[in-house]
């Protein structure tokens, strides 16, 4: 089982697009997915076609010790099962900072289930928070999403600082799997240099795959599908297909 955070501090930069996007795409590709949704805000549940309403027991009665995995585990439409997430989950943040262990929550309730999944995706929060924290501690690596532009790079840099305190601490193993460029705006020059230099500092980490922008992949979530289902021949769906593909090369390699 391989556990990906995807996390970037900075906000607006495709996280939750790209964890549905690429749950969805791994699981065409046969593998088992599960995806975890641990943002207040539930974007991941509702993208992968789950009301937030009916998402009951959520990952915060998880973390809190309310309910086991089983419980919360949800199968969505398109072969890959969930954790959900809703607005109750920001107030685990405040619970979360009296319970014995609270970096390893999430850590420990994925530990019996190594067996049941080849991937598991963790849809962070655009913070440092408990929740993001619990993600980090639970994962292998990182999945960082960004944009190639300007203020991109100063986020990045502090988001590297925030990984080697957590490798200092808590999780000793956790590497950066990836950098995966979203949005990208080929015509532009910004564009183009930022990514230079993205491929410069961290080389082979920077996936070859770029998610472009798209409409068909912005339109998906309103419709509670990942972009797969909702029109596989757009550019979008093209780009998730391909770092799907490139995840379970490195895999492999």
């Amino acid at each position: 089982m391989k556990v990906l955070a995807i996390t970037n501090q900075k906000g607006g930069v495709g996280k939750t697009t790209t964890a549905v996007n690429l749950a969805a795409s791994l699981a065409v590709e046969g593998q088992r997915v599960l995806l975890i949704d641990m943002d207040p805000q539930g974007n991941a549940t509702t993208g992968s076609g789950i009301t937030k309403k009916e998402a009951l027991p959520t990952v915060y009665q998880l973390l809190i010790g309310a309910a086991s995995l089983d419980e919360v585990c949800l199968p969505t439409d398109f072969a890959f099962d969930i954790l959900p997430a809703n607005r109750e989950l920001a107030g685990a943040e405040v619970e979360l900072i009296e319970l014995e262990q609270r970096e390893y929550r999430l850590k420990n309730a994925l530990q019996n289930n190594r067996e049941r999944y080849d991937f598991v995706l963790i849809d962070c929060p655009p913070a440092l928070n408990m929740l993001t924290v619990n993600g980090l501690v639970a994962a292998d690596s990182v999945l960082i999403p960004m944009q190639c532009e300007y203020y991109a790079l100063e986020g990045l840099s502090d988001l590297v600082e925030t990984l080697r305190k957590v490798r200092a601490h808590l999780n000793s193993r956790l590497e950066i799997e990836g950098l995966l460029r979203t949005m990208y705006n080929s015509q532009s020059t910004l564009t183009q240099q930022v990514s230079n230099e993205l491929e410069s500092h961290f080389g082979n980490k920077v996936y070859q795959t770029i998610v472009p922008r798209n409409v068909r992949l912005a339109e998906a979530p309103s419709y509670g599908k990942p972009v797969i289902a909702f029109d596989k021949s757009s550019k979008g769906a093209q780009a998730y297909s391909a770092l799907a593909k490139e995840i379970l090369e490195r895999v492999a390699s």
